[in-house]
C-alpha cells in the first residue's frame, strides 16, 4: 500500500467470523496488507486454525478466539481483551447465520427473531463496545451485508432483513464516530460461488439450476462472484486509500442491484 499522510498504519484487526469462506479470504487478505489478525469462530476450530496459519505464513500474527456473538457478554469481554493490551485499529463483521429462502408467508415468527438474533443483534454486540477500542486509534469498520438490501430476491427476507438493519447501523455509526476519526462502511455482497453458504443453499434446494440462471442473468458481468472479489473489497475499505469514505455500501454484486 502507499502510505497517505496522517493515516494509521495497520495493527490489530478483529476480523468477526473468520472461519468462514468470505472471512477466511478477507483475514488474508488483510494480513497480505500488513495487519495482524485477530479472528473468531463459533463452532469450527479447525477452519479457524487453517486461517491463522495462512495469516502467519504472510508473516502477520493471529489469534484465534471463540465466541457466540449472540453472547453480548461474552464478546464484549473478547473485544477488551483480544488484542493483549496493544491497540485495536479495525473491525470486520464477516459473520451470520446460514440463511433459508422462503417466502414471507411461510417464515415463523420464531425463525425470524433468530435471523436477527445471530445477525443484526450480533453486529451489534460486536461493534458497539469496539468503538471506544477505535476511538483511540482512528479505526475502520467493515460489515458484510447483501445487496438484496438495494435490490430484493424473492424468497430472500431472512437476509435482507437483517442486513437491512446491519447497514443502518453503519451509518450511524459513520455519522456519530466520524468526530472521531472513526470510518464504518458496508460491502454489499451479492451471490458468491464457493463459500459456505453456497453449498448449504445447494444442499438444501434453495438454489436450483433454474433460479440461478436467472439471477446470472440479471447480473451486469452475467456472472457470480468468488471469495476473493468480496475479501478486495473489504481490504480497500480498510486501507488508507478509503479514508475519506464513510457510510457507505460498497455492493460487489457483478451489477445485480443497478
Amino acid at each position: 500500500m502507499n502510505p497517505v499522510p496522517g493515516a494509521q498504519p495497520p495493527g490489530w484487526v478483529l476480523v468477526a467470523g473468520g472461519s468462514g469462506g468470505l472471512g477466511a479470504e478477507i483475514c488474508h487478505a488483510l494480513a497480505q496488507d500488513g495487519w495482524d489478525v485477530a479472528l473468531t469462530y463459533r463452532g469450527r476450530r479447525d477452519a479457524a486454525e487453517k486461517v491463522a496459519a495462512r495469516v502467519r505464513e504472510a508473516g502477520r500474527r493471529a489469534a484465534v478466539v471463540q465466541v457466540d456473538l449472540a453472547d453480548d457478554t461474552a464478546v464484549a469481554r473478547l473485544v477488551e481483551t483480544i488484542t493483549g493490551g496493544e491497540p485495536l485499529s479495525g473491525v470486520v463483521y464477516a459473520a451470520g447465520p446460514h440463511i433459508p429462502m422462503r417466502l414471507v408467508a411461510d417464515i415463523e415468527p420464531a425463525l425470524y427473531r433468530e435471523q436477527f438474533t445471530g445477525d443484526a443483534f450480533a453486529c451489534y454486540n460486536l461493534l458497539q463496545p469496539s468503538l471506544r477500542r477505535l476511538r483511540e486509534t482512528r479505526g475502520s469498520i467493515v460489515a458484510l451485508s447483501t445487496a438484496a438490501v438495494d435490490r430484493y430476491f424473492k424468497a430472500d427476507l431472512l437476509s435482507a432483513a437483517p442486513k437491512a438493519a446491519v447497514q443502518t447501523l453503519i451509518r450511524a455509526i459513520a455519522i456519530e464516530e466520524g468526530r472521531h476519526g472513526v470510518r464504518a462502511n458496508c460491502v454489499g455482497v451479492g451471490i458468491v460461488q464457493g463459500d459456505g453458504m453456497w453449498q448449504q443453499l445447494l444442499d438444501r434446494g434453495d438454489f436450483t439450476e433454474k433460479g440461478l440462471e436467472l439471477a446470472r442473468r440479471q447480473m451486469a458481468l452475467g456472472r457470480f462472484g468468488s471469495p476473493t472479489d468480496i475479501a478486495e473489497g473489504v481490504r480497500f475499505l480498510m486501507s488508507p486509500r478509503a479514508n475519506w469514505i464513510t457510510g457507505q455500501t460498497l455492493n460487489i454484486d457483478g451489477g445485480y442491484a443497478i
